[in-house]
């Protein structure tokens, strides 16, 4: 089994990232305008509330229900309701498409790299870099690897390299990966 995930600097979140691929999943769609391991820390916020992390429960309870879980201090995001929408719509996007069960994406009927990334992309919430960077997170550091994975993933599969949440195993790589993306913005700006 690969090893136990540090995206976030809390025990029990990351062993909830590291167990429950749904969970995962949630991390990098709420990595968005938010630092990284805070992000990740969602799906355990949302797991206390709920008294455990059920994509069945997330997408059976109604949707201003769960939102209202999600927004109280300390929220799962700082836009807490949009992105309590679009867990709720991938929860049930991926009870609907794969039997609820989130792995089914990267293992039904032995995909390519390329045809994972295209189950990504078709996530709600989910656009081309996120597909990319999740794709870059299963081969790195769950040991998903399917057939075209790198390439399929882009610069964020290259290896050694600290791009995203993907390269992140410490407190250093997440360091590094934040002066990467503090001089990506800088670059980008001149």
């Amino acid at each position: 089994m690969p090893k136990t995930l540090r995206l976030t600097g809390d025990a029990e979140a990351d062993k909830l990232l590291s167990a429950d691929p749904f969970a995962l999943l949630t991390g990098l769609l709420l990595d968005q305008q938010f630092p990284m391991e805070h992000a990740f820390m969602g799906p355990k916020k949302i797991a206390d509330r709920m008294g455990g992390f059920s994509i069945t429960k997330i997408a059976e309870t109604p949707v201003d229900e769960f939102v209202e879980l999600c927004v109280q201090p300390p929220a799962i995001h700082r836009y807490g309701g949009s992105m309590a929408r679009r867990v709720h719509a991938l929860a049930h996007h991926v009870l609907e498409h794969y039997d609820g069960k989130a792995d089914r994406i990267w293992k039904a009927g032995k995909p390519d790299g390329k045809e994972v990334l295209k189950r990504l992309k078709a996530l709600p919430g989910y656009g081309d870099q996120k597909a990319r960077i999740f794709l870059a997170l299963l081969g790195k550091q769950r040991g998903v690897q399917p057939e075209g994975w790198r390439e399929a993933a882009g610069a964020y599969g290259e290896e050694g390299s600290r791009r995203s949440i993907a390269d992140v195993t410490s407190a250093e790589t997440l360091a590094e990966v934040r002066a990467f993306k503090k001089a990506a913005k800088a670059a980008a700006k001149s």
